[in-house]
């Protein structure tokens, strides 16, 4: 899968010397028109795409699959296509480690219209998730105006935010063809 990004965290650097740990995840781009559905976080007040960390034995299919399943109560996941993969290091708070490398691997797909049951894991309850079919283009406004504003942020609104703004650009380009 093409590496539509590579993100150092200052806090990060200098990587040499580094003891790193390595997260696999998966993310789900789900559109109609130009509403997405994203997750809405409450504790950081932003947008994101569903998914998360791919578990050891799964691939990033199987683990785009349950994640958006489990976030969303997406339901007859289909029609799953590679986006791109955005790469970053971030500082680690954990003793164990220094820095997290971590592979976010997107993927376009279809879902039923209608959400079912979701399975949360305490700390998204915690944090206020849940699942919103938002205008993409509101969603980009949101997460800038959050990211000038809002000292309370979690690490990963750039991402997110850069991740928005090329599958809204892409949608107006293949809207252009249409």
């Amino acid at each position: 899968m093409r590496v539509i990004k590579s993100s150092i965290h200052p806090d990060a650097l200098p990587l040499e010397d580094k003891i790193t740990f390595h997260r696999r995840a998966a993310r789900a781009i789900v559109v109609r028109g130009e509403s997405i559905l994203l997750l809405y976080t409450e504790r950081y007040q932003d947008y994101s795409l569903p998914g998360g960390g791919i578990d050891p034995d799964e691939n990033e299919v199987e683990g785009l699959i349950r994640e958006l399943q489990e976030e969303t109560g997406a339901q007859n996941i289909r029609n799953i296509v590679p986006f791109g993969a955005y790469e970053e290091y971030r500082p680690w708070y954990k003793p164990d480690f220094d820095v997290m490398h971590m592979m976010s691997y997107c993927f376009w797909c279809d879902i039923d219209e209608e959400l079912g049951e979701m399975s949360l894991e305490d700390y998204e309850i915690k944090n206020g998730m849940q699942p919103v079919w938002m205008n993409i283009h509101e969603a980009i406004r949101h997460n800038k105006h959050n990211m000038a504003t809002n000292e309370k942020q979690g690490l990963s609104i750039q991402r997110e935010t850069y991740l928005l703004e090329l599958i809204a650009s892409e949608l107006m380009e293949k809207q252009k063809v249409s």
